[in-house]
C-alpha cells in the first residue's frame, strides 16, 4: 500500500503541471486581460480604475501605477490605449508581471505555488490566501451539508428501492426523483425566494449572508439556529436534485449484488433478508457508491453552488472564482484552480484507500496505477 500511495503522490506532480499549463496557455489567448481592464476603465469604458490599482496590486514585477498622472501621447499594442502614455502602459505591464515572457511567468508561478505562495489579488488590497480563507466558510457550509444530506437520503432510499424493486413505492419515488433532478437548482432557489424570503408572499427566511449581522452577540444555541436559518433555503434548492444520481446508482448497485449467487447461498444457510442485505450485499454494493463520492464532494464543495451563491448573496469560493475570471484577476483564478485540482486529486486518493477498509480483498499494490 505504501508503494501505491507513493506512486499516486508522484503522479500528482505532472497532473497538476498539465492542468496549470493548459489553463495558463488558454489564458494567454483570452482577450481582455488585467491591463486591458484597467485601460478600459481609464478611457471611460468601465468604472473608476484609480481606486482599484492604487498602491500596487500583486503582479510579479511589483511597482505601483499612477493612473491619475496618465498623459497623452504614444501608441500601444492594447486596443483602446491610444492617448495613454507608453511609459504608463509599461509600468502597468510591470505591475501585473506582463513585462516578462510567458514561459518565465509560468515557471515563476509554479515555483511560488509549490510553496503555496499565491501573491496578492490584482484588484483588491488583500492576499489571495486571505481572500480564499475569507470565502471558505460559505463553501464549507454548503459543500459539507449538501454532501451529508444527499448521501443521508440517497443511500437509505436507494437500498429501499432495490429491495422493493417494481413496487408502487419504487415507481412513485422514481418519478419524484426524475422530476426533482430535471428542475434546475437556481430555478428552485428563485421560487423559494419568491415564496419564503420576502419576494411576494412570506418573509420567513433571510436573503443575504451566512449569518446575521448581530451573530457575535447571540448565545451559542441562538448562533446554531441563526446559522441553519440562513442555510435552509440554499440547501433545499441544492439538495432537490443532488440526491437523484446517487439514489439511482445505489439502487442499481444493490440490485446487481442481490442477484448474485452468494446471496442465494447465504439465504440457503438460514440467514434472513436483513442479515444478507447488510452483512453481505452492503459491503460489495457500496464500492461503486464510494467511487462516485470524490466527484460529488468536489462538485458540491467547489463548483456546484455558483448560481445558488449568487441568488442568495452567499459570497463563497464559487462566486469568487467566477468574479475573478470576469475581472481577469489572474492570481485569484490560478490559485483557486490550483487548490481545486490539488484537492480533487487528494480526495480521489483517499477514496481509493477507503476501498481497502470496506473490502480487504482489494490490493492496490498488485495492480498498475
Amino acid at each position: 500500500m505504501g508503494a501505491y500511495i507513493a506512486r499516486r503522490l508522484l503522479l500528482m506532480v505532472p497532473t497538476i503541471l498539465g492542468i496549470m499549463l493548459l489553463s495558463f496557455t488558454v489564458i494567454q489567448f483570452a482577450p481582455g486581460g488585467p491591463v486591458e481592464q484597467v485601460i478600459a476603465q481609464l478611457t471611460g469604458q468601465g468604472g473608476d480604475a484609480t481606486d482599484r490599482i492604487s498602491g500596487g496590486g500583486g503582479g510579479d514585477g511589483g511597482g505601483g501605477t499612477d493612473a491619475a498622472q496618465t498623459s497623452v501621447g504614444g501608441s500601444s499594442q492594447y486596443r483602446g490605449a491610444q492617448g495613454l502614455d507608453p511609459e504608463f502602459i509599461a509600468r502597468l505591464e510591470k505591475q501585473f508581471g506582463f513585462d516578462k515572457p510567458a514561459h518565465e511567468r509560468f515557471l515563476m508561478m509554479i515555483w511560488d505555488y509549490a510553496r503555496f505562495d499565491f501573491g496578492e489579488s490584482y484588484f483588491r488590497s488583500i492576499s489571495v490566501w486571505d481572500l480564499i480563507l475569507e470565502k471558505m466558510p460559505v463553501s464549507i457550509s454548503l459543500g459539507l451539508w449538501i454532501t451529508l444530506i444527499s448521501y443521508g437520503i440517497s443511500i437509505p432510499l436507494g437500498i429501499r428501492k432495490a429491495v422493493k424493486d417494481g413496487s408502487t413505492f419504487d415507481i412513485w419515488t422514481s418519478g419524484i426523483i426524475i422530476v426533482a433532478y430535471a428542475i434546475p437548482g437556481f430555478l428552485v432557489g428563485v421560487l423559494l425566494i419568491v415564496l419564503f424570503a420576502g419576494g411576494s408572499f412570506f418573509d420567513w427566511f433571510p436573503l443575504r449572508g451566512l449569518v446575521s449581522e448581530n451573530f457575535a452577540e447571540l448565545t451559542w444555541y441562538e448562533k446554531i439556529i441563526d446559522y441553519f436559518w440562513h442555510l435552509t433555503l440554499p440547501l433545499i434548492a441544492l439538495c432537490l436534485s443532488a440526491f437523484a444520481t446517487t439514489t439511482l446508482l445505489t439502487k442499481n448497485s444493490f440490485l446487481d449484488e442481490i442477484k448474485k449467487q452468494y446471496v442465494i447461498t447465504a439465504k440457503a444457510k438460514g440467514l434472513n433478508d436483513r442479515q444478507v442485505l447488510y452483512g453481505h450485499v452492503f459491503r460489495n454494493a457500496m464500492l461503486i457508491i464510494i467511487a462516485g463520492f470524490p466527484g460529488a464532494f468536489i462538485s458540491a464543495f467547489f463548483t456546484g453552488a455558483l448560481l445558488i451563491e449568487a441568488i442568495f448573496s452567499l459570497d463563497g469560493l464559487g462566486l469568487l472564482g467566477y468574479t475573478a475570471t470576469l475581472q481577469r484577476d489572474y492570481p485569484v483564478v490560478f490559485a483557486t484552480l490550483y487548490i481545486f485540482a490539488l484537492m480533487g486529486l487528494l480526495v480521489n486518493l483517499i477514496s481509493d484507500l477507503t476501498y481497502t477498509l470496506i473490502d480487504p480483498r482489494i490490493d492496490f499494490d498488485r495492480r498498475d496505477v
